[in-house]
């Protein structure tokens, strides 16, 4: 199994720099009490990192490929962003998505033109119908995260962290199924290996940090946190891989501190932020004892995923 190259990282970025931006970042260190910024990915098309690996996957499939249409499952920021692409590109897109899906992820899906499957609770409910799906229509599948072509976009956000950055410390990355810890750590580890990484995930879906201490992929019986983008139940084989290899600590943080986190970038650093966007900067702001962020000397850097959260998801979490 192949860890991705900074090469096959920068022509990613070339490839996608017509559907992706270059997001900006914000110093919010005097706000923080310690030096801090945010890597804001919530000004992507559709709100979240995730159109990265999509346009960068959508891109690299045959023309025949592209006619036949694509499919993924999603908990939402995935599918819109496989939908954006493919809109921009004249494809066809199923997305199926939990019945639990928020309804601004939905809305956002068929806003651009993605046809939407609702499918169970789980990633495992929804990966299933997709595959049947896919045989069904001769579909192309689009993981959510674990492909090298995906983790090769999402990367692309390490790459600009490096240029816009150029002092950080440590760099601070979600953990959902992986795909963007894997691409960032590894643009960020080959480029710049005295940078330290961490992974952040939610105490109600720790994946990867029972994975890490198996020393292999484990599927969790259920995950419960308010972070729905950061729910999987198990990560990838390739994603995981890339955490083994680059990442320097895997941190978790309870449903509270992510509340509290989005909480304060709305208020304090006016950044409208879901609250799978706000688990890096709770883990920042709040660090555990001993761990690499409670250096608080050194120089963090947020990755904030996404900002697709309703005006009554945020007034719920006060």
């Amino acid at each position: 199994m192949s860890l991705i190259s900074v090469s096959d990282i920068r022509v990613a970025a070339e490839r996608i720099r017509h559907i992706a931006r270059v997001t900006p970042v914000l110093d919010v260190s005097e706000l923080a009490g310690r030096p801090l910024v945010l890597k804001c990915e919530p000004l992507q098309p559709g709100g979240a990192f995730k159109i990265r690996g999509a346009a960068n996957m959508l891109l690299r499939l045959p023309d025949e490929a592209r006619r036949r249409g694509v499919i993924t499952f999603s908990s939402g920021n995935h599918g819109q962003a496989v939908t954006i692409a493919a809109s921009r590109l004249g494809v066809h897109a199923v997305i199926v998505m939990p019945t639990t899906a928020p309804a601004i992820k939905i809305a956002g899906v068929k806003r651009w033109g993605g046809e939407v499957i609702l499918e169970g609770k789980t990633s495992a409910d929804r990966r299933a119908r997709a595959e049947a799906e896919a045989a069904k229509r001769g579909l192309t599948m689009v993981p959510p995260f674990d492909h090298e072509w995906i983790i090769e976009g999402q990367g692309t956000c390490g790459l600009e962290i490096l240029d816009q950055v150029p002092d950080a410390d440590v760099v601070v990355i979600p953990i959902g199924g992986g795909g963007l810890v894997a691409g960032v750590s590894a643009a960020i580890r080959q480029s710049r290996p005295e940078i330290k990484l961490v992974g952040v995930e939610p105490a109600g879906a720790a994946k990867m940090t029972a994975s890490i201490a198996a020393g292999h992929p484990v599927t969790l019986g259920r995950t419960d946190t308010i972070a729905d983008g950061l729910m999987p139940v198990r990560p990838g084989d390739l994603t995981f891989e890339h955490v083994r290899a680059f990442v320097d600590e895997v941190v978790t943080v309870d449903d509270a501190s992510i509340a509290r986190a989005a909480l304060w970038l709305f208020h304090e650093a006016k950044q409208v932020v879901e609250p799978s966007g706000a688990a890096t900067v709770a883990a920042a702001l709040w660090p555990k004892t001993g761990a690499l962020l409670d250096d608080r000397k050194l120089k963090a850097v947020a990755i904030l995923s996404g900002g697709n959260v309703g005006i009554e998801t945020l007034a719920a979490l006060a």
